[in-house]
C-alpha cells in the first residue's frame, strides 16, 4: 500500500528539498514530501522524502524499487490511489514486475461502461460490480488494463449532495449573487459565467460509481477480492494521521536535509513500534502514548538478558530528545 503526504515547514525559505508545492493542506508554507510503504496490515516497510514540489505520480515508482531491491522481492501487488494513476506509471510497475491496483479517474467510465448506459441507463443494483477493460497509454505504448466498477447506494446519496452543492454555487456564480470564482459546474462563454449543465448532468450519470484499474487476471483475483483490497489502502491513511499527530511529526524545524532526514527517522521507527504495540495489545496509538508517559523506569529484554532502565537515564534521554526537538 502507499500513499503521500505533505510535512510544512515554520519557514518561509525554500531551498533544495523545501519547496513550495500543492499542499494537500492548502498551504503556501515551503513542504517536503513523504512517500509512505506498507503491508496489508498497515506497518511501515519504507518512508521516503522528495522535494515539495516533486508530482505525486513521480514518487511510486522509485520507492517501490528500491524496496524490491533491498529485500529480494520478485512477487509484489502495489495499492495506491487515483492520484498515483497514470499510464506510464503503470507500464514502469509492471515492466519491473509488479502487480498493481489503483484508483481510476472517471473521465473514460462513460466509455467503459457505453454497452450498460446504452441498454439501462444509469440504473445499478448496490454494490453492482461491472467490469470492463480500457487501452492506456498511446500507440506502441498502449497497454489494455482491466477496469472494474462498482456502484454503491451511500456513495449515490453522498455524491448527490456534493453535486447539489456545487450546481448552487454555480447557479450563484452566474446569478452575481456569489463571488466570482473556480467552480465545477461554472463555464465562461465570452465575459459572462453559466452553469454547464451538460457537466452536471455526466456527474449525475456517474454518482455512486468509484472505478479500479489492475494488471491482474479475473482467475487469479475477482473484482470484489480487487475492491477489498484497494479498500485496505486506509491503513496508509490512517498511518499518516497517526505520524502527524500521536507522533508529532509535524510542524518540522529543521533546516538541513541530514537533520531532517533523521528527524523522518525516528518518526519511522516510532510509528513501526507503535503499530507492533497496537497489534500486541489491542489499544490506540493514543492511549499507548498517554499510558506510557506515567513509566519511569522499565526492564527490558536484550539478546535474552534482562536491563533495568532506571528514572535517572529516562530524564537524560527526554533531555535529549527536547534538545533533538529544539534542532
Amino acid at each position: 500500500m502507499y500513499d503521500v503526504t505533505t510535512l510544512h515547514f515554520e519557514s518561509k525559505k525554500e531551498d533544495d528539498l523545501r519547496k513550495v508545492g500543492m499542499s494537500k493542506e492548502h498551504r503556501v508554507d515551503p513542504q517536503i514530501q513523504v512517500g509512505l510503504l506498507v503491508d496489508p496490515a498497515g506497518f511501515p516497510l519504507e518512508m521516503h522524502m522528495f522535494a515539495g514540489n516533486k508530482a505525486e505520480t513521480t514518487t511510486i515508482v522509485p520507492v517501490v524499487q528500491a524496496f524490491q531491491e533491498r529485500h529480494g522481492i520478485t512477487d509484489m501487488v502495489v495499492v495506491a490511489d487515483a492520484g498515483m494513476l497514470s499510464a506510464a506509471n503503470l507500464t514502469a510497475l509492471e515492466d519491473a514486475g509488479f502487480k498493481f491496483i489503483v484508483g481510476s479517474r472517471m473521465a473514460k467510465t462513460p466509455y467503459d461502461l457505453q454497452e450498460h448506459f446504452d441498454t439501462k441507463g444509469n440504473r445499478f443494483a448496490n454494490g453492482q460490480i461491472l467490469e470492463s477493460k480500457r487501452v492506456m497509454g498511446v500507440g506502441a505504448k498502449g497497454r489494455e488494463r482491466r477496469v472494474i466498477y462498482q456502484w454503491s447506494a451511500k456513495r449515490f446519496v453522498t455524491d448527490n449532495r456534493n453535486i447539489n452543492l456545487m450546481e448552487r454555487r454555480a447557479m450563484g456564480i452566474a446569478e452575481g449573487t456569489s463571488q466570482m470564482r473556480k467552480a465545477r459546474f461554472v463555464k465562461t462563454t465570452g465575459t459572462k459565467p453559466q452553469v454547464d449543465e451538460a457537466r452536471i448532468e455526466r456527474a449525475r450519470m456517474l454518482a455512486g460509481l468509484k472505478g479500479y484499474v489492475t494488471n491482474i487476471e479475473q482467475l487469479v483475483m475477482n473484482g470484489q477480492q480487487v475492491l477489498d483490497s484497494y479498500h485496505d489502502l486506509w491503513h496508509v491513511e490512517a498511518s499518516f494521521r497517526m505520524t502527524k499527530s500521536d507522533l508529532s511529526a509535524r510542524p518540522v524545524f529543521h533546516r538541513d536535509e541530514d537533520a531532517i532526514d533523521a528527524h523522518l527517522t525516528v518518526v519511522f521507527a516510532a510509528l513501526a513500534i507503535g503499530r507492533h504495540l497496537q497489534e500486541l495489545s489491542g489499544m490506540s496509538l493514543k492511549r499507548i502514548i498517554t499510558d506510557l508517559k506515567g513509566v519511569r523506569s522499565a526492564k527490558i529484554q536484550v539478546n535474552g538478558d534482562y536491563v533495568l532502565i532506571p528514572a535517572e537515564v529516562s530524564a537524560e534521554l527526554r533531555e535529549l530528545l527536547k534538545r533533538l526537538k529544539r534542532g
